[in-house]
């Protein structure tokens, strides 16, 4: 369970799981037939190496998650912070507004967020 990496594809595949589950290994397959344009031995491929990385679990033919969509994209995002900032939150909000302004609506949610954080440590 330490390669929470998916790329974009596996990532589309991903979601066809997590908006579905508990789906069938079969109507996955007939799934991403539809959405993807793959083959059955492509999804059982593409299942069999997320399972192995530990964001999902095939039991008997059923197909649930291990992790939320919403845990993996933020294991995910503190791995980027980490290997690309040093794990340094502030860095990142630097590096990423440099180029894009935050509106007024993202600046107050970061001060809610920042606030909550506080107020736990109290």
């Amino acid at each position: 369970m330490s390669d929470y990496q998916m790329g974009a594809i596996e990532s589309r595949f991903a979601d066809i799981i997590w908006q579905n589950e508990p789906i069938t290994a079969a109507e996955l397959a007939k799934r991403s037939e539809a959405l993807l344009g793959w083959k059955k031995t492509t999804s059982y491929t593409v299942l069999k190496r997320l399972c192995e990385k530990g964001i999902f679990r095939n039991e008997k033919g059923e197909v649930s998650s291990l992790l939320s969509r919403q845990e993996f994209y933020a294991r995910q995002s503190e791995r980027f912070v980490d290997e690309t900032f040093g794990g340094s939150l502030p860095a990142f909000l630097a590096a990423f507004t440099a180029r894009k302004s935050l509106t007024d609506e993202e600046a107050a949610y970061l001060r809610r967020l920042v606030d909550s954080h506080e107020e736990r440590k109290e």
